[in-house]
């Protein structure tokens, strides 16, 4: 019998991993609480909460692989210690009682030491607020008998990527002429992940078993600043890039003050304030990946951005 490959969640990224295995000739079966994801012949979708355990369980049925791509209902580190960790060992105790590898996106935000080159031997030790989260779930999936594998992105961008650094806050503002407000320093190096090649990555690592229970890096170009990156957004849509300002770190602090927003943002401050580097060479060696170079991955960026599915759908 054909497997299934389960992908919990429709954002860009459980969005990106069901459509390149739909388009790779897999069966895939989507879920999410509203039924929503990519429209392919191959792709189930179905309306499940991967909270509850009864239904989980049954979404798993012929499931040889499980993608866990939902996050936070929030950007808190409250929302994410109250919603992650048991929704995460519910996916980890269904998926092992089925046989089924358990693929993970991660961020570099458990690192102990970011402003070292993050490789994949790096301390991840981080404590306290959103960083000691995802500490305590890496913990988790490693102490789980579950085989699993982590793969590690940083700051998001490409097709789909909406609330990110990288995302609306840039290429919709570059596209329109308007002038960018940047985190924190905007000539800093510092790695962005394209979403295609963390799905790509995602794929690859759950059919090597030699990647399993191990934490890889998504293959990520070398690192460039915020700048640049924007620089490469206006090259590929053929427009000039706006002024380009920055938001002090002093400001999203003071302003953490009063609002909860900016206090979760001032918390990863760190990440734009001096260089933020993740080393992805020996991950890409391992999964025989190269990441997508630079300008293709801008000029798909802005091919998106500039089409329909860019625009939000009313609520």
């Amino acid at each position: 019998m054909e497997t299934i490959k389960v992908v919990t969640g429709a954002g860009p990224v459980g969005w990106t991993v069901a459509t390149q295995l739909a388009a790779s000739g897999h069966r895939v079966r989507i879920l999410t609480r509203s039924g929503s994801g990519p429209e392919h012949p191959l792709v189930e979708k179905r309306c499940v909460d991967v909270g509850d355990a009864a239904q989980f369980r049954d979404a798993l049925a012929g499931a040889d692989a499980v993608f866990h791509c939902i996050h936070g209902s929030t950007y808190s580190a409250e929302a994410w210690r109250r919603e992650l960790p048991g929704a995460e060992q519910t996916v980890l105790d269904a998926a092992g009682e089925a046989g089924a590898v358990v693929v993970f996106p991660e961020s570099l935000y458990s690192y102990s030491t970011p402003s070292r080159v993050m490789d994949e031997n790096s301390p991840r030790q981080a404590a306290g607020g959103k960083r000691g989260v995802r500490t305590m779930l890496l913990q988790a999936r490693a102490a789980s008998p579950t085989r699993t594998v982590s793969v590690v992105a940083s700051d998001f961008f490409g097709p789909r990527v909406r609330n990110a650094h990288a995302g609306e806050r840039m290429v919709p503002r570059i596209l329109a002429g308007k002038g960018l407000q940047l985190l924190g320093n905007p000539d800093i190096p510092h790695t962005f992940s394209y979403v295609p090649d963390l799905a790509a990555a995602m794929i690859l690592a759950a059919k090597t078993p030699v990647a399993w229970n191990q934490v890889v890096h998504a293959p990520s170009l070398p690192a460039v600043s915020q700048r640049e990156l924007a620089a490469a957004f206006a090259a590929a849509a053929g427009v000039r890039l706006p002024r380009v300002g920055t938001i002090p770190g002093w400001v999203v602090r003071a302003a953490g003050l009063v609002s909860r927003d900016m206090h979760e943002l001032a918390e990863t401050l760190y990440q734009f304030q001096e260089p933020f580097v993740m080393d992805s060479t020996a991950s890409a060696a391992l999964l025989g990946l190269t990441p997508t170079p630079l300008e293709r991955a801008a000029t798909e960026t802005v091919a998106w951005w500039r089409s329909p599915a860019s625009v939000p759908l009313p609520r």
